[in-house]
């Protein structure tokens, strides 16, 4: 059951420009050097994102024991804050 929205999560990817960039490039099972590529940063700041965005539960990691290829994607609720941030544009 996923957790409900809260304006505390909206205003916490909204506080980062890095956070609030790749939360909108993530569209289906994405590797990072996709997400990097597509947000424009490097690989190293993409990872680091992608991390707190699972600590806060907006994103999931679908084959966490690869080393290589992990594929990431987004939990209902951060797939609620991507199409929030997608629509005020």
């Amino acid at each position: 059951m996923a957790k409900k929205l809260t304006i505390k999560d909206l205003s916490w990817i909204k506080r980062g420009k890095q956070r609030k960039n790749i939360i909108t490039k993530i569209n289906g099972p994405e590797t990072p050097t996709e997400i990097a590529k597509k947000s424009g940063y490097s690989l190293n700041n993409t990872s680091r994102v992608l991390n707190e965005l699972k600590k806060h539960d907006l994103a999931k990691c679908l084959n966490p024991r690869e080393k290589t290829g992990r594929l990431y994607v987004l939990t209902p609720k951060g797939k609620l804050i991507r199409d929030k941030l997608t629509k005020s544009k």
